[in-house]
């Protein structure tokens, strides 16, 4: 249940701090006198939509705070935990700060979450209903969503929805293939084309990069040789070949140093580059004997590098690319073949219808007894609510072919009186007719709810006399199982209650603030005898609240 709501600077709220109750609590007060404004604030700390209009006249931000028990053995536990967002002693705080920017930041349990993750927690806690709610019921989507809640259906539904798209995708596949067949065997046919032709190229990037290596020397070989031949006569021929004279001057310096050791380090570097030239004079001996002219060599590389630039200039790559432009069409043919294959498409077609029976037939289960249940408990509500021999049909419309809704269409059918036939909820119903009933499946649809909160704000419009009353006490019945909190105007509604708020304008400093009065049962009897008898209340006025009061 809601144990505390703190609201600073949010409309005409400066500062306030509310302790609530358990059981049925209903808040009155003057038209304006900020009612509503206290369930906007709750709906600010639950992830409703942030605007900076709703800060207070002079003030840099709006922060609301509400305080919850930690329903127990619920899923908010598990995704609690999930999160990262523990509840320290049953408790749950969320948290919302609006900025004159227009910024809004969040926080559950004192971290920084986002405003999906603030509206996740806050749908496990509390629910609100607005005061033009039962209007949302004339729409077919807002009346198959309170059966399926009802039902306990709501994961099976989005199931349902899953597998119908699953399955009219396989029927478009389908559909596609049959129409693009002559296309799909003119690409097959090209791709295996030019499949054959890279294969046969036998194309391998490494092999090209060696290929590439050896034309350069095949080409060049000419250059190569003369050149091998120039630096062999400098290294290892002649009289002043550089080899033979770099040995013998490290003889004579060898010689030397045996007399002066000052010259040891220029025998050593004399002494390494003669052992490094002769070396290289064996290597380049080695090399100049590999190196001959092979002109049938070099065709045959050249007509290889040919063929594979011709061949990638035509398919625009770079011939490094033609292994990877290979493996894309042999991805492309196996596409082709499945999708051109109809007996393959066909199957796929049947799983996926079959999936969607299956889950649409489990949900068609689900929503017949609900839809039985919540006829019969929203025509029994309507014999008090100045609707006697009224009658409430939850139609399940069959759908032959499905839909992604599943089986039957759903819909909502009444006869405010016996002498009528069912017809759809919003042909029938009239302004009044329509709150009443849209009430009572409010109040029977929220008994199925997991959250522990239930607010109604003048959800009671169009409601009077005697049946104002019932209402009060349908609210009554319900704050026995869930913490109910009611906006209203009717004094039969509040005089039901089990505790009792007065919300007020006053001036202060110069501004206009609302105010929150928590009534004692005197109290309560003034405020009930106000809504009774406007601003003048008499001692009659005063024992008709009391009696009311006594009754309830």
């Amino acid at each position: 249940m809601l144990r505390r709501l703190t609201i600073r600077d949010f409309v005409i709220v400066d500062r306030l701090e509310l302790d609530f109750q358990p059981g049925f609590g209903a808040l009155t007060g003057e038209t304006g006198a900020g009612k509503s404004i206290l369930l906007d604030a709750l709906g600010l700390a639950l992830g409703d939509r942030a605007e900076a209009t709703a800060i207070r006249a002079g003030r840099e931000r709006a922060e609301v705070s509400a305080e919850f028990d930690l329903p127990p053995d619920g899923p908010l536990t598990g995704w609690l935990a999930e999160q990262a967002l523990e509840a320290d002693d049953g408790v749950v705080i969320l948290r919302r700060v609006v900025e004159a920017s227009g910024r809004s930041r969040a926080w559950v349990n004192g971290s920084a979450v986002t405003l999906a993750q603030l509206r996740e927690a806050g749908q496990w806690l509390c629910d609100i209903h607005g005061q033009h709610a039962h209007h949302a019921l004339l729409r077919a989507d807002t009346q198959r969503a309170l059966l399926d809640a009802h039902a306990g259906a709501g994961q099976l539904a989005a199931e349902v929805a899953a597998r119908y798209r699953d399955w009219r995708q396989a029927v478009a596949r389908r559909e596609r293939a049959e129409q693009d067949r002559a296309a799909t065997e003119r690409e097959t046919e090209l791709l295996t084309w030019q499949v054959r032709e890279l294969e046969e190229l036998a194309f391998d990037a490494d092999q090209w990069h060696a290929l590439d290596q050896e034309h350069a020397r095949l080409a060049h070989a000419v250059g190569l040789m003369s050149g091998a031949d120039e630096l062999l006569a400098a290294l290892g021929e002649g009289e002043l070949a550089a080899a033979p004279v770099l040995a013998r001057l490290a003889n004579r310096v060898g010689e030397m140093a045996g007399i002066d050791p000052a010259l040891e380090q220029v025998r050593s570097l004399l002494a390494d580059a003669a052992i490094q030239a002769d070396e290289a004079l064996h290597a380049l001996r080695r090399y100049r004997d590999r190196l001959d002219l092979d002109p049938e060599r070099l065709a045959v590389i050249e007509d290889r590098i040919a063929a594979v630039t011709d061949l990638a200039r035509k398919h625009r790559v770079a011939p490094e690319a033609l292994p990877d432009l290979l493996a894309d069409w042999r991805r492309r043919l196996d596409a082709l073949s499945a999708s051109a294959d109809p007996d393959r498409l066909a199957e796929q077609e049947a799983a996926a219808r079959h999936a969607y029976e299956v889950a649409a037939g489990q949900l068609s289960a689900l929503r017949r007894p609900a839809a039985a249940a919540l006829s019969a408990q929203v025509s029994e509500a309507m014999q008090t609510l100045a609707m006697a021999g009224g009658c409430f049909e939850v139609a399940l419309l069959p759908l032959p072919e499905g839909s992604a809704q599943g089986n039957e269409a759903v819909e909502f059918r009444v006869a405010a009186n016996p002498s009528q036939p069912l017809r759809p909820l919003a042909k029938v119903a009239s302004g009044g007719e329509l709150s009443r009933i849209g009430l009572a499946i409010q109040v029977m649809t929220s008994r199925d709810a997991a959250t522990p909160t239930l607010i109604f704000d003048e959800v009671d419009v169009g409601i009077g006399g005697g049946v104002a009353e019932i209402v009060g006490k349908l609210l009554h019945r319900l704050g026995r199982e869930r913490q109910v909190l009611c906006v209203t105007h009717l004094p039969q509604v509040a005089a039901c209650a089990d505790w009792q708020w007065s919300i007020a304008k006053a001036e202060q400093g110069g501004e206009v603030l609302s105010r929150v009065t928590v009534l004692d049962r005197a109290a309560r009897v003034e405020e009930i005898a106000r809504m009774l008898g406007g601003l003048n209340i008499t001692e009659t006025t005063r024992r008709h609240a009391a009696e009311m009061l006594g009754q309830a």
